[in-house]
Parts: structure tokens; C-alpha cells; sequence
């Protein structure tokens, strides 16, 4: 058995330049990065990694170690955004990992065509990420209203929880209107759009509730003016935060929009 494995990073359109390029990159563990082209016009990105950190029994304990887990998907991040600030790149799973080269050009081959279709769904667009916060606190709290001697101090404490929810909700229905104003830009710019579950707990490190956390696909030459538009629909909102990352590689896009989302120009 080998000392060795494959891991694969994504699928690309081989060039020889990229191959050069890549030899500079330093993978996943330290390992060199390749190409793996198919004969056919497509290659993965990939590097040989060993096989005692990387076979599936010992995989499946390593993907619980919170540190190595966090070094490998950092890794893995960086060679993905390295070739897509090059061409087009179609992210692979973080630690996709296969026998050997021979194996994976296999697994490329068998989803040519499919592969072929994504490349030129994803070619000449970025992915960028918006996320929506409702934070009541930050918005202008109202004027308490007016002592009322004939109230009892728990009809004034009812009374008082009462003037904080509407504030609440003051601030919910201004998130909303950003949502619809995002959603719009969204039709105007992108070609399709990922919803993502919000987060929350431990993945929730931003102040205030996470109420929209979408993945946008751009054509690069509409980036600004969707980042313009996307800033626009919170403009005057009270308690809202919008907050947009990218250009990234198309992570949400990988697979078709009837898997991962919709497209942008469909609505809700």
C-alpha cells in the first residue's frame, strides 16, 4: 500500500501556466500542489498527502480535532482562492481525498460532462457573501412614557415591557425591508443566489441577531455596483447591519442552483 494519497482541492481547466503557478503553493500538511489534468481538457487541483493522516479510519478521528481540523480548512481555502484569482475553480469538499492520481482522474472522467457544465456556469463570476443583523439595541431607544400615578407598579412594568417590544419588532420589520431591498439587488446583479442557515451559538461572533446569511453569485464586472445597491437597501435603517465578504470562489455554487439554492432572478 502507498505512503501516499490524494487530496483534492477542486476542478479546473488545465493550463500549463496554472501548473507553473502552483508549484509555488503549499497545500494542505505543507504538501506541494498539482495538477492532475484528464487528457480531455479538465484537472484537479491536488496534493499528495500521507496516507497515515489521511485514510479514512484515521480521517474520520483527525476530523474531530478542532486545531487540525482549522489548519487543514485554512489550507485548503487558500489554495482554492489562489487558483480562482487565476481562472475558474470549482471547490471540492475540504478533504476530498482519493487512493492515489490514477483514482482521481478517474472520478474526474466519470463527471466530465457535468464538471465541464459548472466550470462554464461559474466562469467569469465570484461569489459574495451577505449576512443581515437586527440589533434593537443600537437603534435610538424611545422616550419612556410618562409616569402615570393611577397605574400599579405592575401594570407600569407590563406597560414598560410592552414600549421594548414594539421596539423590537420596530427593528425586525426595518431587517425585513433591507432583506426585500437585498433581494432585489440581487435579481438586478447576480446570476444565482444560496441561502444559508443564520447563524447562531457559537458560529454567531457579530453583535446583534443573524436574520439573513445568503451567498450571491456576481459576474466580476457587476461586484461594485451589487456592493453599492446591497449597502443601499439598509441606508436610514435603525438597528440594522448589513455586512457583505467576497470576492470569494463560488464555495455556495459547487453544485447545481436546484441544489444549493435558487436562482437570483427566480424571487423567493
Amino acid at each position: 500500500m502507498s505512503d501516499l494519497m490524494t487530496y483534492v482541492y477542486g476542478v479546473t481547466r488545465a493550463d500549463d501556466a496554472l501548473a507553473e503557478r502552483l508549484t509555488a503553493l503549499e497545500g494542505v500538511v505543507g504538501a506541494p500542489v498539482h495538477l492532475v489534468p484528464d487528457g480531455n481538457g479538465l484537472a484537479l487541483v491536488a496534493s499528495s498527502v500521507p496516507a497515515e493522516d489521511f485514510r479514512e479510519e484515521v480521517l474520520r478521528r483527525r476530523l474531530e480535532d478542532l486545531d487540525w481540523l482549522s489548519a487543514v480548512a485554512r489550507a485548503h481555502h487558500g489554495v482554492v482562492e489562489a487558483v480562482a484569482a487565476y481562472t475558474t475553480v470549482l471547490p471540492l469538499r475540504l478533504a476530498t481525498v482519493y487512493l492515489d492520481d490514477t483514482r482521481a482522474r478517474e472520478v474526474l472522467d466519470q463527471g466530465r460532462e457535468l464538471f465541464t457544465d459548472r466550470l462554464a456556469r461559474l466562469s467569469g463570476h465570484v461569489e459574495w457573501g451577505v449576512k443581515v443583523y437586527v440589533d434593537p439595541s443600537a437603534a435610538p431607544t424611545p422616550p419612556p412614557a410618562p409616569a402615570d400615578a393611577q397605574l400599579s407598579p405592575g401594570r407600569s412594568y407590563l406597560r414598560g415591557r410592552r414600549q421594548q417590544q414594539r421596539h423590537r419588532d420596530t427593528a425586525h420589520q426595518a431587517a425585513q425591508r433591507a432583506a426585500e431591498g437585498i433581494e432585489a439587488a440581487g435579481r438586478a446583479y447576480a446570476s444565482e443566489r444560496a441561502r444559508h442557515r443564520v447563524q447562531q451559538g457559537a458560529l454567531a461572533e457579530a453583535a446583534g441577531e443573524n436574520v439573513v446569511n445568503d451567498a450571491y453569485l456576481v459576474p466580476l464586472e457587476q461586484g461594485e455596483a451589487f456592493q453599492a445597491e446591497v449597502r443601499r437597501a439598509a441606508d436610514g435603517l435603525a438597528g440594522v447591519r448589513v455586512e457583505i465578504t467576497g470576492p470569494w470562489a463560488p464555495y455556495s455554487f459547487a453544485m447545481g442552483p436546484e441544489e444549493t439554492g435558487e436562482a437570483a432572478g427566480a424571487g423567493p
